[in-house]
């Protein structure tokens, strides 16, 4: 009797066909491994098992295929700029920062990375955070990978039109206070096809970021007090970029004067400038052995906001000094043992029509803010943006009506 049993068409005789029945191991006897492998996918109730058959998976994607060669992670190209954030700044705080993220949100990615390479990509030290050499290695690929994405980019702008490009100028802070907006808004009125874009970072920075292709212009700060720094194989020409000269408080000793003598800043309080990396920065007199440096501040706004409240005074070069804000005046110094610093403008290559264009108003803009920087009386610097009257035109620039 085949009750509760499902039957089953054959050729073969009520009796064998019976045997065959009963010879059948039940359901529930039945083997239970596709079961077993199944089970993380429909129902993962531990996180143990979730992580065992991860890695499980990690180790089949691991093996070579037939042909030898092996599966590589699909990288997401935020996750590559996230990673030379990192690097270059040598921070989770500092890379957030500097991209408009929480530093959660950057750990996240970073962990999210290191899931995808398989192998830890930084060591986290007393300075700070160190890469491993699998993070060296995919930062460096990766570097190239973003490199010829923006390669892409700039080239697909312009077969769009044969008139107009895509420059990426880099430069230091101080650079971008006037020189820079001085210069894309000439671009933008003059070659309004050229899409200007700019870089901000120290000149170590920019020599790295020129040789990689990341740049086509860079300002580069070069001279006494600074590193002797590699340029072989870089195009570059002299900027005009007016002196170097002292910011000091309105109501100071200095400030009536149109030049000081070098001995007479060596008792003075400095706010010295830093960067995450410890590049050069303007701060102290470069030719003083010892100067009392009060405190170190890397943003150019807040330094010379704590030179108007009296705290101290700073350096500032020529080209920034139309920028000082209120309370803020710039005076020359005489020191026949300084022998001053020179401003660059520097590229790799062959520039594009666009990269000639904007090389043409670098040159005239800075030209322009030389002369500002050194049109005072006695010497001193020019007066301050905000002290100029509303309708003066400044020499050699173009009214934009």
């Amino acid at each position: 009797m085949l009750s509760g049993r499902r039957a089953v068409a054959t050729t073969r005789s009520p009796r064998s066909s019976a045997a065959s029945v009963h010879s059948r191991p039940k359901p529930v006897d039945a083997p239970v491994m596709n079961q077993v492998l199944v089970v993380p996918f429909v129902m993962p109730s531990t996180l143990r098992l979730c992580k065992t058959f991860h890695q499980r998976i990690l180790g089949y994607l691991d093996m070579p295929d037939r042909n030898g060669r092996r599966w590589v992670p699909d990288l997401d190209t935020a996750l590559l700029r996230v990673l030379r954030a990192v690097l270059d700044t040598g921070s989770f705080t500092t890379a957030a920062a500097e991209l408009g993220f929480t530093q959660s949100a950057v750990s996240k990615q970073m962990r999210t990375l290191e899931s995808l390479v398989g192998a830890p990509l930084f060591v986290r030290g007393a300075r700070g955070v160190q890469a491993t050499p699998t993070g060296l290695l995919v930062a460096d690929r990766g570097a190239r990978v973003l490199e010829q994405l923006a390669l892409l980019d700039r080239e697909l702008f312009e077969l769009r039109s044969p008139l107009a490009g895509h420059v990426v100028l880099g430069g230091f802070a101080t650079a971008a206070v006037r020189l820079v907006p001085a210069t894309i808004a000439r671009v933008q009125r003059d070659h309004p096809g050229v899409a200007l874009e700019f870089e901000e970072g120290s000149t170590p920075q920019q020599i790295r970021r020129l040789r990689s292709g990341r740049l086509d212009l860079a300002l580069l700060a070069v001279g006494e007090g600074l590193p002797d720094y590699d340029l072989q194989g870089v195009a570059r020409e002299d900027l005009p970029s007016g002196p170097l000269l002292v910011a000091v408080p309105e109501r100071h000793r200095f400030a009536a004067r149109g030049t000081v003598s070098v001995d007479e800043l060596a008792e003075e309080r400095w706010i010295g400038g830093r960067t995450p990396r410890g590049d050069p920065h303007f701060g102290a007199w470069p030719s003083l052995s010892t100067p009392r440096v009060v405190t170190e501040i890397g943003d150019w706004s807040m330094r010379l906001g704590f030179v108007a409240a009296g705290i101290g005074i700073t350096t500032i070069p020529g080209l920034a000094v139309g920028a000082l804000p209120h309370g803020v005046v710039a005076v020359r110094v005489d020191d026949p043992g300084w022998r001053g610093r020179r401003l660059l403008l520097a590229w790799i290559g062959e520039l594009s029509p666009a990269g000639r264009v904007v090389r043409a108003a670098v040159r005239a803009e800075a030209a322009v803010l030389s002369a500002e920087a050194g049109g005072g009386p006695d010497g001193a610097a020019g007066p301050r943006a905000a002290d100029r009257p509303v309708d003066a035109a400044v020499p050699g620039r173009e009214d934009p009506a």
